[in-house]
Parts: C-alpha cells; sequence; structure tokens
C-alpha cells in the first residue's frame, strides 16, 4: 500500500476550504492534485473526521454521489446540498460533470476524464 505523507490532511484540507458554493471536486480528484491518485479513501477518512467548518458536503464520488459517511447519511448530506442550491437527484447524485471545480492553474488541458478521479 502506498504511503502517505504527513502533509496531505493538511492540503486536503487547503482545497477543500477554497471550493466556491454552487461547485463540487471529487474525492479522486482531491488525493490527486494532493500528491496521491490512490488515496480517494484516505481523504474520505480526512472529511469523515477533518476540520467540520470546511464545506465537506462540496466533495462528492466520481459519480457525483453522496457519501453515506456524512453526518445524517446521504440523505442528510442531500439536505444540506439542497439547502445550499444544489439539485440533488432522487437517486442521490448531483451533476458532476457540470459542477466540477478545479483551482486555479489546475485545471485539466482537456475536458476531465472523471471516470479516473
Amino acid at each position: 500500500m502506498d504511503e502517505v505523507d504527513p502533509n496531505f490532511r493538511q492540503r486536503v484540507e487547503v482545497l477543500v476550504r477554497q471550493i466556491p458554493a454552487g461547485r463540487v471536486m471529487t474525492y479522486g480528484q482531491l488525493a490527486a492534485l494532493c500528491g496521491n491518485a490512490r488515496a480517494a479513501r484516505v481523504v474520505g477518512g480526512v472529511a469523515h473526521f477533518g476540520d467540520p467548518s470546511l464545506p465537506w458536503q462540496r466533495v462528492v464520488n466520481k459519480q457525483g454521489g453522496l457519501a453515506a459517511g456524512y453526518p445524517g447519511g446521504r440523505s442528510g448530506h442531500k439536505q444540506v446540498l439542497e439547502h445550499e442550491g444544489f439539485t440533488v437527484s432522487d437517486d442521490y447524485r448531483v451533476d458532476v460533470d457540470k459542477l466540477i471545480w478545479w483551482p486555479p492553474g489546475e485545471e485539466p488541458a482537456e475536458a476531465p476524464q472523471l471516470s479516473l478521479l
């Protein structure tokens, strides 16, 4: 298993803090931007135990799916996102292709291949 460096959590939190209202990032996208593309599950752990003041509701899976581990489960995640103005489908998904956000200077040269993130 790949070792995650000690600054990984801090880098994840710095990026999550920057996600603008109305936009999302994926666990895999965050992992890749923080130096370990294979650490999407680690990002999930950071979200679960991380700073609760950060906009973790704006982090979704690569298909736009909401997190079962979010406080209140997927329905709790949906409620928070809808309160923020997101449209969430009945199967607990947002339109990740439309809502994906990239930090300035990190935008992919071509359309992102979300299946890899």
